[in-house]
């Protein structure tokens, strides 16, 4: 008699959609990615905290990066703890280390990756082939 064992596979989903350079792109893309969370059925909590996330690492590649830029989600489920991995991807900064964009406040501006850290379970960047990836990790049992 053979011995069988049952066994799941982890869920796994992904959407990827450009990232047009201006502001206005990021409030649409939030309803986006709002639908597509909604759609894979991620609890309000976590959806809350990638939303803001999301704005967040948005924001920062239309303001300080060269297009083109793409948003990445993907959502993995294995063993009951479910991984939302967030990345946005830019071809670069758009000016040189601390040269600030003209007509913005510092004031208004630099907390954005305080923001992601306090709310990610991981987060970093990954430079590769003329690209830069800032990426975040939000987990959910």
């Amino acid at each position: 008699m053979a011995l069988q064992l049952n066994t799941v596979l982890p869920e796994a989903l992904e959407h990827v959609c450009p990232l047009p350079p201006v502001a206005e792109a990021v409030p649409a893309l939030r309803r986006q990615v709002g639908g597509v969370l909604a759609e894979w059925n991620i609890r309000t909590a976590i959806v809350d905290d990638c939303l803001l996330v999301v704005s967040e690492l948005l924001t920062n590649a239309i303001m300080h990066a060269l297009p083109p830029a793409e948003l990445r989600l993907s959502w993995s489920r294995d063993r009951g703890l479910g991984t939302l991995h967030i990345e946005v991807s830019d071809a670069g900064p758009a000016r040189p280390p601390g040269q600030r964009q003209a007509g913005t406040d510092p004031d208004e501006h630099g907390r954005g990756e305080e923001i992601v850290h306090a709310l990610a379970a991981r987060h970093g960047i990954r430079v590769h082939q003329g690209r830069i990836t800032r990426w975040a990790e939000l987990v959910s049992v």
